[in-house]
């Protein structure tokens, strides 16, 4: 049995090593027993014990020595027995480290995680006094309870951030000491006796005063700053008077709040309400001519074009549908697509006649994906058609249909503000803002349709709700 005593300073270096020469010369993982020094007890700045030297002979993936240099920081007591036996397998099959099934090397990357999340928890609690100054440079201490041996990985951070001043981080382990841009390491300590810090006053009233007891929650608040790291942070004296007053001091927020928008706010809403007001009264030939402009949302980019409505100024019947396609985005007119050929002879079918409806889309520009050489239509997101439906509005307003059909989800989404349920809502008349719509699905619905049954099916329907359409706009006209 050989037994391999590893020191508390500089440890992974030296499991690296006594690993590889254990690894060259046969040694097997039941034949090893790893222990951990203790560390004597002295001063802060005594020198650290010498490192342990062996043949380097064995290469490994990059990737497990990362993961070693973590985990020899774990206070586990089984790491290192861990690490080398996942060595020893590891040595004949290199890609075990891609294994994400393997328990063993779950095991070992929980453990560097929880190293990992300790080493961000001393980034973030530890705490310096100010000592008195020795010479020209500032020095200051602080004491630091981890729970893994996280001391000496994470040193270099607070050398980088802190490099204009001398420094010691005590803790029961590693002590870290910077002095003159110089970093090392001794063995812990007792925590020491360190002065009261001016500035800590000043620091806990900065936190009060960005504490926000709108957004209280305690159990995220613990999960982040664990209660074990509290009794050596100066703001958390705090907390539970802040904890216990939120609840007041979220209302007084409240009741203080103010009534009216800002004042940039003001002006955009003001200036939103002069365009619409622009769109309303201006003739339909204006309107188009700003919607082949438009450049309020990103679908302008990879369109060719915009695709306004058309028809008669004052048709009694308008007809919505979703969005230009590939043909109408070329064209530059609505409904000459396939879908628009359907809706054509399905119309005149129906009673409707084509050239007395306006056409039109609740959505100006065609979405679309690239795939090699096709342009496959994409449906639109619901911001992108809040943004379009202004210049629907405006089409409504100007043309004042006595009917709206809305064709698929999208229209009626900009048409009713919902879409669910179009299956259900098919055939039927709501009353809007807008005026009465006609809910009906969209005729590349029909096309999409593989089942032929279906599709005569749902053909069929969406013949009746054009002839309901006809037939209502007949009886009011």
């Amino acid at each position: 049995m050989r037994t391999v005593a590893l020191p508390r300073i500089n440890t992974a270096q030296a499991w690296r090593e006594a690993a590889r020469g254990l690894l060259a010369g046969g040694t097997r993982p039941e034949d090893v027993l790893w222990s951990f020094d203790d560390p004597a007890q002295v001063d802060l700045f005594a020198a650290p014990p010498p490192e342990i030297s062996a043949p380097a002979t064995a290469r490994v993936p990059k990737s497990f020595v990362d993961m070693a240099n973590r985990v020899a920081w774990h206070s586990g007591d089984d790491r290192f027995a861990r690490l080398y036996a996942f060595l020893w397998r590891l040595r004949d099959r290199p890609a075990l480290m891609q294994d994400r099934g393997d328990a063993q090397l779950a095991h070992l990357r929980a453990m560097e995680k929880n190293v990992n999340r300790c080493a961000h928890k001393m980034k973030a609690f530890v705490r310096f006094r100010d000592l008195a100054a020795d010479g020209p440079r500032r020095r200051f201490a602080a004491w630091f309870e981890p729970t893994h041996h996280t001391v000496e990985p994470t040193a270099q951070f607070f050398a980088r951030r802190f490099g204009d001043m001398d420094w010691v981080i005590v803790t029961p382990d590693v002590t870290a000491h910077f002095r003159d841009g110089n970093l090392s390491f001794a063995p812990g300590n007792a925590r020491p006796d360190l002065p009261e810090d001016a500035t800590e006053e000043l620091w806990g009233t900065y936190f009060c005063n960005i504490f926000n007891p709108a957004r209280v929650k305690v159990q995220a608040m613990t999960s982040e700053m664990p209660k074990k790291y509290w009794k050596n942070m100066p703001e958390t004296r705090h907390i539970p008077q802040l904890l216990a007053n939120a609840e007041a001091r979220a209302r007084e927020m409240q009741a203080a709040a103010p009534t009216l928008p800002p004042l940039r706010a003001e002006r955009i809403s003001a200036g939103l309400a002069d365009m619409r007001a622009v769109a309303t009264r201006d003739s339909l030939d204006s309107v188009h001519t700003q919607i082949r402009a438009c450049t309020r949302c990103a679908l302008c980019g990879p369109a060719t074009q915009a695709v306004p409505g058309e028809g008669p100024r004052d048709a009694a019947l308008m007809v919505v549908g979703e969005q230009p396609g590939d043909t109408e985005d070329r064209v530059g007119r609505p409904f000459v697509g396939p879908a628009g050929q359907m809706f054509d002879r399905i119309a005149a079918q129906a009673g409707l006649a084509r050239d007395q409806a306006y056409v039109t889309n609740a959505v100006k520009h065609f979405k679309f994906q690239q795939r090699g050489k096709r342009r496959m239509h994409e449906p639109a997101h619901k911001s992108e058609v809040m943004h379009c439906k202004w210049w629907l509005e405006a089409e409504v307003a100007l043309v004042k249909p006595k009917l709206i059909v809305a064709m698929g989800g999208t229209a009626l989404l900009a048409l009713t503000g919902t879409k669910e349920g179009i299956l259900k809502r098919r055939g039927q008349i709501e009353e809007t803002a807008h005026g009465p719509v006609l809910a009906t699905v969209h005729p590349s619905y029909l096309l999409r349709l593989p089942d032929e049954d279906a599709r005569e099916t749902y053909t069929a329907l969406f013949r009746q709700d054009l002839e309901k359409a006809a037939e209502y706009v007949s009886q009011v006209a």
